[in-house]
């Protein structure tokens, strides 16, 4: 296979970002459990405001700068124009560095605004990141242009690592360096009240229910307090981890931009294309960066408006204090939504792998080959989401009770989850679909699309909330409201802009019946092995994992089987993915393929 060949293999380059989007959530979840435990739903509930606060304003500064800048490069690579593809770089940067400044200066002096409450303190720490996010993303979109991912890849997992570290170790001092002297009260399981470990009150205050003579039992007000700062203090430290994986990674891809400098300036040295002035450079990236962050804005808007009309909702029409709506919430952003995404990192690296290929063929005039990429990323992102979300759905609470074996909300976070998984293949598809309108130059459709959604689940939202005892499920229908409005607004535009018609069967039908038979199969050998090891309803961690594993090992046999025998993928098809040689071999050894 020659070098061209190679770069061309965008599924290949996919794979890389795949591999370590898959890695990044992993190491996620495996740190969110521990760092659930240190700071509580509680503190995971005002962290996740503030997060989604945090995100809304990196949307609009910084986010969605590598797929920008690697779309707008990667045209001016296409034509070897090295000079003017390095000067759009400087501009992106100069570009960066002014608006992530004033981005961070608004979110920390006008933290009040955006959040209340405990929140308004996390959402300050979050600030300075969103500068030094800008310039990560300039130096990854820069390396994705040459449709190179391994840059982007490595720097994401050292962001993930330090985040996992530095979050559940500063969350622990924090809280012991604040609160050292302090009591700590916590409510038990049987409604007594500890200290260290002495029981100090036999039973919480109890409020009384007249209606049905249930009870509800309380902290007292200075326990209440002793909760809040605990939680509050856990949630700074857990922001203060995002903001260090940010600066690993920046160190990284600026060391690599390092390596590459000489190689770099050697090509602009050949190169013979006439220079532009950086004015018109600086008005070029303004024109594209700006659509992709309106779309990607409000692509990623319904997250936090959805938090922010359900916690108000909860504050002036239900009576909920900070405390409560925050735990509320945090079960549902933090647990159950945090292991909904995972399987969405492929859709997310297919649409970064994407842009730059489509964006160079249409560059190029080759709107055939676009329309054949399209058709291979939408189908090779459909055999991973649909099967990831149907085993999301059936193995929900074991999944949720090996990452967070939290006894009070694991059943709530699983039902929460089974819920939510249908959204993986709205989700997935979207995304993947937003990148390809922008890659040929449709950047305003997904931003008029996602604004239309947006209005859609804001009207399902509302009234749900406000005449049902929904709560928590609300939220849940207005994703899926949402993710699926996008895809079927994204397709229809596709459709029209390209000339594409989607192929179905095999794209849809064939996984979504071989994921029909692996739910079935996984579902029953986790029941079968949780009955012969006589596991209870709250099984130990070995026995859950001797539980869940096997049953994902059967499921994701029985579905690589069907996909095969029911032709819903090829032996090319095969070939084409990481490793797809070794899977290939492996199914002719089986007589699957001849």
């Amino acid at each position: 296979m020659g070098k061209s060949s190679r770069k061309d293999g965008f599924i290949i380059q996919a794979g890389i970002l795949a591999a370590a989007g898959i890695i990044c959530r992993i190491i996620g979840l495996l740190y969110r459990s521990p760092l659930a435990a240190v700071i509580g739903d509680e503190g995971n509930g005002y962290y996740q405001t503030a997060f989604n606060v945090y995100t809304i304003i990196l949307l609009i500064s910084s986010y969605s700068i590598p797929s920008a800048i690697s779309k707008v490069i990667a045209q001016k690579l296409s034509v070897r124009d090295y000079v003017n593809a390095h000067r759009i770089f400087l501009c992106a940067m100069f570009y960066v560095l002014v608006v992530g400044g004033i981005a961070s200066l608004v979110l920390f002096f006008g933290a009040g605004l955006f959040a209340k409450g405990p929140a308004v303190a996390v959402l300050r720490v979050f600030a300075p990141t969103v500068f030094l996010y800008g310039i990560l993303g300039v130096l990854r979109g820069y390396f994705q242009a040459h449709r190179s991912m391994v840059q982007t890849s490595v720097s994401q997992i050292l962001e993930q690592i330090l985040n996992a570290v530095v979050s559940i170790g500063a969350a622990y001092l924090l809280i012991i360096f604040m609160l050292s002297g302090t009591q700590k009260y916590v409510l038990n399981d049987d409604y007594s009240v500890s200290f260290g470990d002495e029981i100090v009150q036999e039973v919480a205050e109890a409020v009384v229910n007249e209606e049905d003579g249930s009870r509800t039992y309380v902290l007292s007000v200075e326990q209440q307090e002793w909760n809040t700062a605990h939680a509050t203090y856990g949630a700074v430290g857990s922001a203060m981890g995002t903001g260090s994986g940010v600066v690993a990674a920046l160190l990284f891809m600026w060391a690599v931009y390092g390596l590459n400098k000489k190689t770099i300036h050697r090509r602009i040295a050949r190169d013979r294309h006439e220079p532009e002035d950086y004015s018109s450079i600086l008005r070029l990236v303004s024109s594209v960066v700006v659509p992709f962050i309106l779309s990607t804005a409000i692509y990623n808007l319904s997250t936090f408006l959805n938090q922010t009309i359900y916690t108000w909702i909860c504050y002036l029409a239900k009576g909920m204090g900070d405390a409560e709506t925050s735990t509320s919430y945090g079960i549902f952003s933090a647990k159950a939504v945090v292991i909904s995404n995972i399987p969405i990192a492929l859709a997310s690296a297919m649409s970064s792998a994407i842009l730059p290929n489509i964006a160079s063929r249409v560059g190029q005039g080759d709107m055939d080959g676009a329309r054949e990429k399209t058709a291979q990323a939408i189908k090779t992102t459909m055999l991973i989401a649909i099967p990831a979300a149907v085993g999301l759905g059936v193995l929900a609470r074991p999944i949720t009770w090996l990452l967070f074996p939290q006894k009070t909300s694991v059943d709530l976070a699983a039902r929460l989850l089974t819920a939510l998984s249908a959204s993986v293949v709205f989700y997935s598809l979207s995304t993947l679909t937003n990148s390809v309108l922008q890659g040929i130059g449709r950047v305003k459709t997904p931003v008029r699309n996602a604004a239309v959604a947006l209005g859609i689940q804001t009207a399902v939202l509302v009234p749900m909330l406000l005449f049902t005892d929904m709560d928590l499920y609300a939220l849940v229908i207005a994703m899926l409201v949402y993710s699926g409005t996008m895809c079927v607004l994204n397709q229809l535009s596709i459709r029209n802009y390209m000339d594409y018609e989607q192929e179905t069967f095999r794209t849809f039908t064939t996984p979504l019946v071989a994921a029909a038979f692996m739910g079935a199969a996984a579902y029953g050998t986790y029941r079968g092995i949780g009955w012969l090891l006589k596991c209870g309803e709250y099984p130990s961690r070995l026995q859950n994992i001797l539980e869940l594993f096997p049953a994902v090992i059967v499921g994701g046999i029985v579905y690589f089987v069907l996909e095969i025998v029911l032709k819903g993928i090829s032996e090319a098809e095969l070939r084409a993915l990481p490793k797809g040689y070794l899977i290939v071999r492996m199914a002719k050894k089986c007589h699957l393929l001849k």
